[in-house]
């Protein structure tokens, strides 16, 4: 069986390191991010990889940097492994690493590649709308996720999905395709690809002021982003000289003409303007300082006017 190394942080990563365990794969060490401060009390926190890693009895290493750490770069050399599994791991993997093992360094990147590039490939697809997304594996290269692709598989974004809910169903099938990239690259059955890097799109990392809503977007576009960045920076604008958070809503098939940036009130329903006529029906809010609420206890709680208009800044 094959000697591995692991290098991963998040929850993403977890469903690969458990498979790779539980199919025999001999993880020599785990590399992951070091303990970070954590919660209200800012406590030191292990990351998701690190607490399955030592649940499996696994070794973990955490170095700061990797670049130039020539002990880290002793340790791995003296583990030679045949393979290194990257999911998520938050550092940019140095030439060394890449030519160190005979089976390269194999990426787990939740999209099918060359699409959604980057940090938040699952927000992203959301985002912007897509049907389909997937995962893909391939052999890192010293590029922004450009390497080879050994291979892909297809998941479907459910009209309801939102990142919260897509990412489980891609990390458990990343894993499974891991396992099979791994046995296929043994027996010399794939066939690497190279990416058409003139059909390449990004997903940059988040930022807050992605959450800040654009009336000038349609409601559908704007639903889009609603699901696709959760849980943030999700859907904000200002209402009443504070911040306005959206969290669940739906688009409005048939509505009468709603302003944008504008709320009515049409049957109980508390429904928000956008570009084109379009509108959102929502159902679940928070304004600054206070909690979730629903629609109706919007309504009730604040009556607003349909002469008040959203803002995007205070």
């Amino acid at each position: 069986m094959i000697d591995l190394v692991f290098c991963g942080t998040p929850l993403f990563a977890v469903p690969t390191l458990e498979k790779l365990v539980s199919a025999g794969f001999r993880v020599k060490l785990v590399v992951t991010q070091p303990d970070r401060p954590s919660g209200r009390g800012m406590e030191l926190a292990a990351s998701p990889v690190k607490r399955s890693a030592l649940a499996l009895d696994l070794p973990v290493a955490q170095p700061e940097k990797i670049k130039n750490n020539e002990e880290f770069r002793r340790q791995l050399e003296s583990i030679a492994p045949e393979a290194i599994i990257v999911v998520g791991y938050g550092r940019i993997i140095p030439q060394w690493m890449i030519d160190l093992p005979p089976l390269g360094n194999l990426n787990l990147h939740a999209s099918l590649l060359p699409k959604y590039r980057g940090a938040a490939p699952i927000q992203w697809a959301i985002a912007t709308g897509e049907h389909i997304t997937g995962v893909t594996t391939m052999r890192i290269d010293a590029g922004l996720d450009t390497g080879e692709i050994l291979l892909q598989s297809e998941e479907r974004i459910g009209p309801d999905d939102t990142a919260m809910t897509l990412a489980p169903r891609l990390a458990q099938g990343g894993a499974e395709l891991m396992i099979s990239t791994l046995a296929g690259l043994k027996n010399g059955t794939i066939m690497p690809q190279p990416q058409d890097n003139a059909k390449a799109t990004l997903a940059p990392i988040l930022k807050r002021e992605d959450g800040l809503i654009d009336f000038s977007r349609t409601a559908l576009d704007t639903w889009n982003r609603l699901r696709g960045f959760q849980p943030w920076p999700g859907a904000y604008a200002h209402f009443r000289g504070k911040m306005l958070q959206l969290h669940s809503a739906a688009v409005a098939p048939e509505v009468a003409v709603v302003a944008a940036a504008h709320f009515t009130i049409e049957n109980e329903r508390l429904l928000l303007g956008f570009a084109h006529g379009t509108a959102l029906e929502i159902h679940e809010l928070q304004m600054e300082g206070k909690k979730r609420m629903s629609a109706r206890d919007f309504i009730n709680g604040y009556r607003p006017r349909i002469d008040e208009q959203l803002a995007t800044s205070n």
